[in-house]
């Protein structure tokens, strides 16, 4: 049976068991916290923080809380096939950087970019703030990011909330992130021909071997000199970059999906989504609420419930 274990905060231990909330099973193992299942996948999270994942898409469940974990190595299976050491001063080369944003948000868009970030212009970005997104409020990232789309070559994808439901059915949103990363670095690299990037770095969201398996349909694959690092903002101001044009323009998304809907529609995946969410199915049932949210997201179930609609 396939299976992936992941090492988690307790923090994120109860962000998982809100997250499986329509997937609980009736009991847990002892020193378990939850135990759920969802489709041919059985999630297992124990109170010292390790998470089982086992079955069919075992890897693709586990992908979508890679961020905010360590995976642990199944036994045969080779520790360094995550988070293999970048080679020495891979910090100043020049390198396509890409990352994405609204993979854990029930609203708005699922956007990937790509940016290129030449060597000589470390210093400048250094200058201009350029750091981990997770450390800068909106409104600096949005400064930020008009100034680095002035002069930086970049592919924004941007799959809005209609599209993304009409493609998941057919597509795991592990796929849909590795061809969309592919396709924004195929993009970046003809932006910037004949000029190659000493390197290329994901923000890694699953398992390098994972994501070429995703890939591996795409006309274009781009695999030359592809690296992978978890928190790859800490590794190279290129991942910075992209990761702050992306909530940039994920915002803006959040933003045009508010002006359209007449009320405020926000980001991440808690109560206060639910709620909005259950205005929406009672003003237009799951057409109108497609228009807005990721509908595979378990607030789907937990906003028909508040509407009474279920």
């Amino acid at each position: 049976m396939a299976n992936e274990v992941l090492l988690v905060s307790k923090e994120t231990l109860n962000d998982m068991k809100q997250h499986y909330t329509t997937y609980l099973k009736p009991s847990t193992p002892p020193g378990g916290l939850f135990a759920a299942k969802k489709g041919a996948v059985n999630i297992t999270a124990y109170n010292s923080g390790k998470v089982l994942f086992q079955g069919a898409g075992s890897d693709r469940e586990a992908a979508v809380w890679q961020k905010k974990a360590t995976i642990v190595p199944a036994k045969n299976k080779p520790s360094s096939s995550i988070n293999i050491p970048l080679p020495k001063g891979f910090s100043s080369w020049s390198v396509i950087g890409s990352d994405e944003v609204g993979t854990g948000s029930y609203f708005g868009p699922l956007t990937v970019v790509a940016a290129y970030v030449d060597q000589s212009q470390l210093g400048l970005l250094k200058e201009l703030g350029v750091r981990d997104s997770k450390e800068m409020k909106d409104p600096e990232i949005i400064r930020v990011a008009k100034d680095l789309i002035t002069f930086l070559p970049h592919s924004l994808l941007n799959v809005m909330p209609e599209k993304y439901n009409a493609i998941q059915p057919t597509m795991t949103q592990g796929k849909m992130k590795a061809v969309l990363h592919n396709q924004a670095l195929g993009h970046v690299l003809t932006k910037i021909s004949p000029q190659k990037p000493d390197g290329i770095l994901i923000d890694q969201f699953e398992l390098p071997a994972t994501y070429f398996k995703h890939i591996s349909d795409q006309p274009n694959q781009i695999k030359e000199s592809v690296y992978f690092q978890t928190k790859g903002e800490g590794h190279h101001l290129a991942v910075a970059a992209a990761s702050i044009i992306a909530r940039y323009a994920f915002l803006k998304g959040l933003d045009e999906l508010t002006a359209k809907a007449g009320l405020k529609i926000p980001s991440g995946a808690g109560s206060n989504v639910d709620l909005i969410a259950a205005k929406l199915l009672k003003k237009g049932g799951l057409p109108l609420l497609g228009k807005y949210a990721k509908l595979h997201f378990a607030n789907t179930e937990k906003a028909k419930k508040i509407s009474g609609l279920r």
